[in-house]
């Protein structure tokens, strides 16, 4: 008989056989249904019929497929001799799907001679199926609920005899399987009902709306089972809409003009669109899919309409991981936003007055200068970190006392220049003044101004403190140099620094992810503590190697290796300072988990050129600093590490002149904003360890294969590499953004000749 071949086998039996089969068979099915009667859950009835099923006809693996009409698969939460899990397929795929589509009961003793068997399953897991015996599960009025699957008998073949008792036992289970299908149905309608209203309740109450923004598309990816989702509020100033969170990815704020794209369509119709195929879609913008390596699948866009009737903004979600969104899907999503609508209108209302607020406190905060806030009846309401600091005082001693109180003895003449300034409504000025702080005294610039609102009327004053001492002037003309440890060098070997010159150095450039969001969070004041203890560590790994802290630039750090003092291994130690800071920042986040606090993450560039360096600016303030194009790209491949998911991206010019051996990739060939020709970069992956990387080396084998076969245009022999990598570590976001790529590039291909050249339009 030919392989593949299905098989109807008759085996003759005595009379004598005959009637103990009938026996056993009446038990075996009385059986089934006793035992199946006595337990309540779909899992534990797909269990027991497997069981069952695989021992009764001496089966070395099987498999329950039931029917999700929803999204037209089989699935299956159990298999015989493997983990608890489940299991999704197109119910026409492979042999089980051919016997749901068709009915057919079906033998299939050489299962890799069989045109409908799919191997993919054998060959991820190792097992090797051999023969096959699959029945559709049917209802006692014929409708097919699902597909019983056994493979490899352990001796012999399946014969027709299997086929029939087979058919039997899952005739015998299939009003249960229902039942049970049906009844967990009700139970996730009802749990879902119960979350929705939990979110809403949970929703409403919130007036962040950056925390808002988070919980709605959280919970609106999780209602919809959908891969990301946006929420979209109109911005009628700009006219435009913007998202300050993106679910699925780190936050951010996106804009587009509030008629662009399905968003735009949703917004100005005010009617839902619900497209299964985004590519097939004119409308579909592919855009972001090219920048980002996401691939668009499915799209689902309703208006969010406020109490009055007006539009305020759209949500959208994208691609449903089981199939296309339905009218049920739309409905849900439907009556989500306009539950939510009202907390969303309060939560931009009080975002509007918190900015206004955190601008106000931060440019105190950031002032280097002492700013302190009376009111008219002369209480003392705030004081910036720096007055606080100039004074020798803190927030419990200074604030909510008298003026009158505070500032006597020495400091007393600070009274009359207040007195003053309320008087005339002119701003005093101060210069060279002595002001008292405990047993010490400063040399300061003091400013006095009279503070009225729209109406001219009296709301206080405010006094700035400029703090021009010895001892801050001497730390200020240093800071505009170096870093404290350089300029210790520079003294002791007396090295004359004054002048620009070209040097060769390695750039390292610093950045804090999402940061803005957690500013938002923890506020001014926890942000600075948060900042300081940060800076503390990443400085203390770049001095360590002998770096050069160059400045702060917000959140982010500027460090150069070679500067002033030129090393044999300036690249290698770059190379060593951005390892080290990862794996400290590791440790930090494990402390700050520990503490209830969000983990911090950063993204760290390194490039090596040759730059110029020396003193920068004017006569009256100037920093010993570095420029050139080799800044430039580092700061580039700092930002590329957020679209790369990397952690530490080197250039081709550091990588070449690297002494030590690192466990590094190649992540990508490709040219920057502002440039125009590509440059190599590489991802030094030194700081995993087995438990964040698992099987690292036999990763980066398969991801240089697929990088290999990428670059050569062969799209899917690249896909199928990267999902190799997957398989080894699911977590590896860069082979999930090759992946991505590789499936845009494979509908839209490249014009002209492919080069495998990515070009970066962000910075």
């Amino acid at each position: 008989m030919p392989p593949g071949q299905k098989t109807k086998p008759t085996e003759p039996v005595s009379a004598q056989k005959n009637i103990e089969k009938r026996l056993h068979f009446a038990e075996l099915m009385l059986g089934i249904s006793r035992k199946i009667s006595a337990v309540d859950s779909l899992d534990e009835i797909l269990q027991m019929l497997i069981e069952i099923t695989s021992t009764e006809l001496n089966a070395e693996r099987g498999t329950i497929f039931l029917s999700d009409k929803s999204s037209n698969e089989l699935y299956s939460r159990v298999a015989l001799g493997d983990l608890k899990h489940e299991i999704r397929l197109l119910n026409d795929s492979g042999i089980a799907g051919h016997s749901f589509t068709t009915g057919e009961h079906i033998i299939v003793n050489d299962a890799y001679a069989d045109p409908n068997f799919n191997s993919a399953i054998d060959n991820e897991t190792g097992f090797i199926t051999r023969n096959v015996l699959c029945v559709p599960i049917r209802q006692n009025n014929g409708e097919i609920i699902g597909v019983a699957q056994l493979l490899n008998k352990k001796k012999g073949r399946f014969t027709q005899l299997d086929l029939n008792l087979l058919t039997e036992m899952t005739k015998q289970g299939a009003h249960f399987l229902k039942s049970a299908q049906l009844a967990e149905y009700m139970q996730v309608k009802h749990t879902q009902e119960l979350q929705f209203l939990e979110v809403v309740s949970e929703a409403t109450s919130d007036i962040k709306i950056g925390s808002l923004l988070q919980k709605v598309m959280s919970e609106a990816m999780q209602m919809l089972n959908a891969e990301r989702a946006t929420l979209f509020l109109n911005d009628e100033k700009s006219g435009q809409l913007w998202s300050e969170v993106l679910s699925g990815e780190k936050p951010l704020e996106i804009r587009i003009p509030n008629t662009a794209g399905i968003a735009g369509a949703v917004f100005t119709s005010g009617k839902a669109i619900n497209i299964p195929h985004a590519y097939a879609d004119l409308r579909f913008n592919p855009t972001f899919d090219k920048k980002n390596g996401f691939f668009t699948r499915s799209i689902l866009c309703v208006p969010v309409v406020s109490k009055s009737g007006k539009i305020i903004g759209v949500t959208q979600v994208l691609n449903k991981r089981n199939g296309t969104f339905t009218d049920e899907d739309e409905s849900r999503l439907k009556a989500f936003t306009a539950q939510i609508s009202i907390g969303l209108e309060n939560a931009n209302l009080f975002s509007e007055v918190q900015n206004i607020k955190n601008y106000n406190e931060s440019m105190l905060e950031s002032m280097a200068s002492g700013v302190v806030t009376i009111d008219e009846n002369g209480k003392i309401i705030t004081c910036n970190a720096a007055g606080l600091k100039i004074l020798s005082t803190d927030p419990a001693d200074i604030l909510g006392r008298q003026s009158e109180d505070y500032f006597s003895g020495a400091n007393v003449w600070i009274l009359e220049k207040i007195a003053r300034a309320a008087g005339t409504q002119q701003t005093d000025h101060t210069v060279d003044a002595e002001i008292a702080t405990g047993e010490e005294k400063r040399s300061v610039n003091l400013t006095v101004m009279p503070l009225n609102n729209t109406e001219k009327v009296s709301l206080g004053s405010m006094i700035i403190i400029e703090d021009i001492s010895n001892e801050k002037r001497l730390k200020s003309t240093m800071s505009r140099y170096m870093d404290p440890s350089i300029a210790d060098q520079v003294l002791t070997t007396g090295e004359d620094l004054l002048g620009g010159k070209n040097v060769q150095a390695t750039i390292l450039f610093s950045d804090i992810r999402s940061f803005t969001t957690l500013t938002e969070e923890l506020g001014p004041h926890a942000t600075v503590t948060m900042l300081n203890e940060y800076f503390e560590i990443m400085v203390e790994c770049i001095q360590k190697e002998g770096g050069m802290l160059d400045k702060f630039i917000g959140d982010a750090i500027m460090a150069a290796f070679g500067i002033p003092m030129e090393h044999d291994d300036d690249e290698d130690r770059a190379v060593r300072a951005a390892i080290d800071m990862i794996r400290r920042l590791s440790a930090w986040n494990i402390t700050r988990v520990g503490e209830g606090k969000k983990p911090v993450k950063i993204g760290i560039g390194l490039n090596s050129d040759v730059v110029v360096s020396g003193n920068i600016g004017s006569k009256k303030r100037m920093d010993f600093t570095i420029i050139g194009d080799g800044v430039n790209l580092a700061a580039r491949l700092e930002s590329a590490c957020k679209q790369y998911a990397a952690s530490i991206l080197v250039s081709e010019f550091t990588l070449k002149k690297l002494r030590g051996t690192y466990r590094i990739r190649e992540v990508d060939f490709v040219i920057v904003k502002g440039k125009t020709k590509p440059v190599a970069i590489y991802e030094v992956l030194d700081f995993h360890d087995e438990q964040t990387f698992p099987n690292l080396m036999d990763a980066l084998n398969q991801f240089r294969d697929g990088i290999a076969k990428y670059r050569a245009g062969k799209w899917d022999a690249a896909i199928g590499a990267f999902n190799q990598v997957l398989l080894i570590n699911p977590n590896d976001t860069l082979s999930e953004i090759y992946i991505g790529r590789c499936e845009t590039l494979k509908e839209t291909p490249p014009e002209g000749v492919w080069d495998g050249v990515w070009v970066m339009d962000e910075k």
